[in-house]
Parts: C-alpha cells; sequence; structure tokens
C-alpha cells in the first residue's frame, strides 16, 4: 500500500508520504524477515479483527435494542473476535479488504421495542456498516491529528509511521467495509435493509433465490475481486466527500492557523 500524494510543502512531508509501510518493519527488527512484512500483516489482522468484530457486535446490541436478546444469549454481545470471525471470510478480508464474520443470530419475533418487525429489521441491519463508517471517521480524524502533531514537532520515527499505517488501514478498511456490507446483494446488510421497503411479495421471491445469489456473488468477490474493487471505489466517493474532506479541511485551518504546512488530502491505492 503507498501514500499517493499531489503536491508537497517541504523535503519532511514528500518524506513522510513517500514511505511504504515495509520501511516500518527497521522499527522492530526482530519481525523483519526478508520479504515478509509482519508489520503490515499484523496490522491486516488488528484490522480485521477489530473492524468485523465491532460490525457484528453493533447487529446484536442494536437486536438488544429492539428486545431481541438471542444473540446477547448467544455469547456474541461482545467484542472478542473469536466469537465472531469466519474463517472464510477473514481470509478474504485479509486478502480483499472486504469480508464477513459469522452472521448473528437475530429473531426478529422478538423485536417488542420496535415499531414494527421491518422497522427492527432496517435498524438491526444498518447497525453493521453503521459502526464501520463511525470507526472509519475517527480512525481519520487520529491520523489528522497525528500528522499535525508531527507537522508540529518537525519530525518523525518508523514507530510513528506504523501508527499512521494503523490509522489509515482502519479508515480505509472500515470504509471499504461498511460500503461493501450496504450492498443490497443476500446476505449483505444491503439486502436485508433494501428488503424493508419491498413489497413483501417481492421480498419473498428474493428469499427464494437468497443462498443461489449469495454463492454467485461469493464466487464475484473470490475471482473478480479486481472489478468489485473498481466498483465500490465508485460507491465510495460521496462517502470521501461526506466524512474524508470535511475532517481533512477543518485540519488544514488548524494547520494554517498555527503555522504548519498545509496537509492535503490523499488518496489510497
Amino acid at each position: 500500500m503507498v501514500l499517493k500524494y499531489f503536491t508537497m510543502n517541504g523535503d519532511f512531508i514528500q518524506m513522510m508520504f513517500s514511505l511504504k509501510i515495509r520501511v516500518a518493519t527497521l522499527a522492530l527488527p526482530i519481525f523483519n524477515f526478508g520479504n515478509i512484512d509482519i508489520v503490515e500483516i499484523l496490522i491486516s489482522v488488528f484490522v480485521l479483527a477489530l473492524s468485523l468484530s465491532l460490525h457484528e457486535f453493533a447487529h446484536a446490541y442494536a437486536a438488544l435494542k429492539m428486545g431481541d436478546d438471542t444473540a446477547a444469549m448467544a455469547g456474541r454481545l461482545t467484542l472478542n473476535p473469536l466469537k465472531h470471525l469466519d474463517p472464510i471470510g477473514s481470509l478474504v478480508f485479509l486478502i480483499a479488504r472486504i469480508g464477513w464474520a459469522k452472521p448473528v443470530p437475530v429473531n426478529p419475533s422478538r423485536f417488542t421495542k420496535a415499531k414494527s418487525i421491518k422497522r427492527g429489521i432496517f435498524w438491526v441491519s444498518l447497525a453493521g456498516p453503521l459502526s464501520n463508517l463511525l470507526l472509519g471517521t475517527l480512525s481519520w480524524i487520529l491520523f489528522c491529528t497525528l500528522f499535525t502533531i508531527m507537522l508540529a514537532i518537525g519530525t518523525s520515527g518508523p514507530i510513528i509511521i506504523v501508527v499512521m499505517q494503523l490509522f489509515l488501514t482502519l479508515f480505509q478498511a472500515n470504509m471499504l467495509l461498511a460500503v461493501f456490507n450496504l450492498l443490497p446483494v443476500p446476505p449483505l446488510d444491503g439486502f436485508k435493509i433494501v428488503g424493508v421497503v419491498l413489497p413483501d411479495k417481492w421480498y419473498g421471491r428474493l428469499l427464494q433465490y437468497e443462498q443461489i445469489i449469495g454463492i454467485a456473488f461469493l464466487i464475484l468477490v473470490l475471482f473478480f475481486r479486481g472489478a468489485l474493487t473498481t466498483v465500490l471505489g465508485w460507491i465510495l466517493v460521496p462517502f470521501e466527500y461526506a466524512i474524508q474532506d470535511p475532517i481533512t479541511w477543518l485540519f488544514r485551518q488548524l494547520q494554517a492557523a498555527l503555522g504548519l504546512p498545509d496537509m492535503l488530502r490523499f488518496f489510497v491505492s
């Protein structure tokens, strides 16, 4: 993963953005085994565990708020990744930055606190992607904060670069995970969200082909992830304008007020 930049203000910023994460392994020589980037692997595993666990926890918490304690009784109201991670979904996440965990058990008939079962399904389904958007937003704020501090002190180090890469990966992965799960394809959350607004007859017909559509979509994810990532990149654009750009603008104003070099918005490839 390389940080792409557009313009620079001084050699310090150019050095900062041109660094790849593999350089950060120099901070931990014991983890540097030739071409194996252990630090990047550890970051990916941490991001996987936190992002997917938070996603499923949010589903379980929303269901509990709707009156259904099925997930809580099954031990899913936790951030413990061992309770949530799915082997195939985790592997796909590490490869393509998109994936899934074990579905949280939900019993809509127990949504006693929801105005309707459909509305309960809507909020429980939306809770997962929403949690990833919130974590991604927090990660970008922390990244910008750390970047501003480094501009102020005028120096950086391998450990700081690792932490920046962690925040950056958290931001990128959670934004992508949120958009991915909002796709109206079974068994993703977007399918359930769209199903709430569809007539029951149409939704029932779609459910008849849910397994077939799900298998076809899994094949698409595994073997055509390049095309899927491109489509998700297009969908991500409005989220970048709504989340990344305003936060970056605020920090640029802060940096200007402090007389620091300008921080420019960048993209991740």
